[in-house]
């Protein structure tokens, strides 16, 4: 359907869908910004905790780097989680108006907006030149089980779990081996 036949409620909708998507993309956008003043506090304190914990020579201290590594990885994850819930709703959106309001290229095959969640999700294969996972301009519903995508496991995506592992990871050895008496008595 070209966009200048549409109905008036079909228009309405076409403006409705947009105004939403725009919306989604400010709220993943705000959780982004969350994310990294989350990431900043953890790797601050972590970091502050090993540095004093050696200044101080008290071991107990790599703990609550460790402790606060966990935390903090824990509230990462946990944002991410309620940031995921908001792209099957961008892909319904894309879905919808690529069935309602697509238009026909002069070179073939049709053409719609918004994709931005859909171009993210081919994308990997077409910069790598690989197979492609699917068309990228013909969006598919994001329950589609082919697609191989989950939101359940965010906790153990590099970008989440680290620095915060790291934190975890170093803390914990560095108050082992404080209560081993690596470091003296303390």
């Amino acid at each position: 359907m070209d966009g200048s036949a549409e109905s008036p409620d079909l228009a309405r909708l076409h403006d409705d869908l947009r105004a939403e998507y725009a919306q989604i993309i400010d709220i993943v956008s705000g959780f982004d910004q969350r994310l990294l003043t989350i990431k900043g506090w953890g790797v601050t304190l972590s970091l502050a905790s090993l540095g004093l914990g050696f200044q101080q020579n008290h071991y107990g201290l790599f703990l609550v780097a460790a402790a606060s590594g966990v935390a903090f990885w824990l509230l990462e994850a946990v944002n991410k989680v309620h940031q995921l819930h908001y792209y099957p709703r961008m892909r319904d959106i894309e879905v919808i108006s690529y069935t309602l309001f697509a238009v026909e290229m002069p070179s073939g095959g049709r053409a719609s907006s918004p994709l931005i969640d859909w171009a993210w999700w081919t994308a990997e294969p077409r910069i790598r030149r690989g197979e492609n996972k699917a068309d990228p301009a013909v969006p598919e519903p994001w329950n589609d089980p082919s697609s191989g995508r989950s939101m359940l496991q965010p906790w153990f995506s590099t970008h989440v779990m680290l620095p915060h592992l790291i934190a975890i990871v170093l803390g914990t050895v560095l108050f082992v081996l404080g209560l081993a008496g690596v470091f003296g008595p303390i």
